[in-house]
């Protein structure tokens, strides 16, 4: 066994603003830094040194489970410095644990570096708003901004339903009902079921896998609640695709409707590499439901809606490359990393060179 243990690797994880710490049995102990795998020097995981760790930070009510199944998910905190989501998975017949950093502040738009306009969707009375991207491309943190801009601003019931908890929200002019799967609810479809019964304002889902998920929060925004719901989809046009890939083709027209109906935007963002390598930055694109947007949903026309998004400053919206390319144009990241994350390169290179023609620059960033 080292002389290492798993709280002294998250307390060093805390100093160093990574955003992850892997713990595998064979592995050295290594820290997600800005995006990338960085290897300590300590001697590698044993199984015993897994063992002890799954003793200290797992609730002695998932032990049993860690143990009888292949995967896990509990929350851990040191107190009064960090709170932590804990996977706890098999390869090759050990345990790995990967344990994401959760900062107990909960930090705003402006610290986000959000684009303007985003506070929007916490405006909302109803619908359903999504926030997509990639695993640890920040959509949690960006959910909980906005959620703790309405529990600033505006006296409601906000019910979050997680897979495990992970913000801890403070009230402030909101009240909250915080449900952890297993913990406090069975699953998802559980949780949004009753959550209709008590009074909510708001609902947060913590991720949409499946259609009886998004059947129950299509409900729920149908029935006069605001719904958040994060999904691993790249863009606005992905997302909606992938919302009606969950039903089978006879349903989507009429789920095409209802989905129109209640659908208020959706947020999607990557996390890029600041320019002095200060830490990373969001990349956002950002969608806000209109008539016009609708009757495209409506029609299965979607690529109007990219068309739609492209022309500019139109109702606060901006697509991704014209977030890259106001990053790069206020000195944020360089050329070369926008055009490595762009999904579509040469229409940012158009942007740059100045000869996009008929096309605004989005300047709301």
């Amino acid at each position: 066994m080292n002389n290492y243990t798993i709280n002294n690797l998250l307390e060093q994880a805390i100093d160093l603003k990574a955003s992850d710490l892997h713990f595998i049995v064979g592995e050295v102990p290594s820290f997600r830094i800005d995006g990338k795998i960085f290897k300590s020097k300590l001697e590698p995981v044993t199984e015993e040194d897994m063992l002890k760790a799954i003793d200290e930070i797992a609730p002695i009510s998932m032990r049993d489970k860690i143990f009888t199944s292949y995967d896990s998910d509990f929350p851990y905190e040191i107190e009064n410095k960090c709170r932590f989501r804990v996977n706890v998975a098999m390869t090759f017949g050990y345990h790995a644990m990967t344990i994401r950093l959760i900062p107990y502040k909960i930090p705003d738009f402006n610290e986000l570096m959000l684009p303007d306009g985003i506070e929007k969707f916490s405006q909302f009375e109803n619908g359903i708003v999504l926030v997509t991207g990639v695993a640890g491309s920040g959509k949690s943190t960006t959910i909980a901004s906005i959620i703790n801009n309405i529990n600033n601003n505006f006296q409601k019931h906000i019910v979050t339903i997680e897979d495990p908890i992970e913000y801890v929200y403070k009230s402030n002019k909101s009240i909250f009902t915080q449900r952890q799967i297993g913990v406090d609810t069975s699953n998802f479809i559980d949780g949004l079921k009753f959550a209709l019964r008590q009074d909510p304002d708001v609902i947060v889902i913590g991720e949409i896998r499946d259609m009886e998920t998004i059947q129950s929060a299509l409900h729920a925004a149908e029935t006069g609640h605001l719904v958040f719901a994060t999904m691993h989809t790249f863009n606005a046009i992905q997302t909606i695709n992938r919302v009606l890939s969950f039903f089978t083709p006879s349903e989507r027209e009429a789920v095409r409707s209802q989905f129109a109906e209640v659908f208020r935007g959706s947020i999607s963002q990557k996390l890029l590499l600041k320019k002095d390598k200060s830490g990373r930055i969001p990349a956002v694109e950002m969608l806000f439901s209109t008539p016009t947007i609708k009757d495209f949903i409506i029609k299965d026309e979607l690529e109007e809606i990219y068309k739609l998004v492209q022309k500019g400053s139109y109702n606060d919206m901006i697509t991704f490359n014209q977030c890259l390319f106001n990053l790069i144009q206020n000195g944020y990241i360089t050329k070369e990393t926008a055009l490595e994350h762009s999904d579509t390169p040469n229409e940012l290179l158009h942007y740059i060179r100045g000869v996009y023609s008929g096309t605004e620059i989005n300047k709301n960033f």
